[in-house]
């Protein structure tokens, strides 16, 4: 299952092109346009990680960030024009993860969001070799089969299969 990403940008063309990177490296995206949209999106659809601008309508990033902080604790990344360092602190201050400076270079804001999934523990590994669901775990680099806590003795084959 891919990593979702909810972007919250009013700048369309900044939102396609993360958009269009960001899926290109197995995320699932969604966009939203203005803040007020950003935080139903969010609660809609629980995303792994939200890339969050800071001035847009309806409602600015800060306040946006800290309804989420209030709710859950999704891993934020403010993406944002306000480069100086009182916008930087206020926005780690009010429950940002990480914030980014526009413009960006994608591959910073790709090795930032693994980063800040890695911390969180929701990262997933884009080719990953162990599954866990509930009390079953498939370890295809032990070739192990864990039923609540139980090796099972598997064959390779049906573990390829299973996984």
């Amino acid at each position: 299952m891919a990593v979702s990403v909810l972007i919250v940008e009013d700048d369309r063309n900044i939102a396609e092109l993360l958009q269009m990177y960001l899926e290109k490296e197995g995320y699932a995206v969604t966009v939203a346009a203005d803040g007020g949209q950003g935080l139903a999106k969010f609660r809609a659809i629980k995303p792994d990680l939200v890339l969050l601008d800071v001035m847009m309508p309806v409602m600015d990033g800060w306040s946006v960030c800290k309804a989420i902080r209030a709710e859950a604790q999704t891993p934020i990344i403010m993406l944002t024009a306000k480069g100086d360092t009182d916008s930087k602190v206020m926005g780690l201050k009010t429950g940002a993860d990480d914030y980014i400076t526009k413009p960006f270079e994608m591959k910073e804001v790709l090795a930032r969001i693994e980063a800040v999934l890695r911390r969180s523990g929701n990262s997933v590994e884009k080719k990953a070799n162990k599954l866990v669901f509930d009390r079953l775990i498939i370890d295809m680099d032990a070739f192990e089969l864990t039923v609540d806590g139980k090796k099972i003795d598997t064959p390779p084959k049906e573990m390829e299969l299973l996984f």
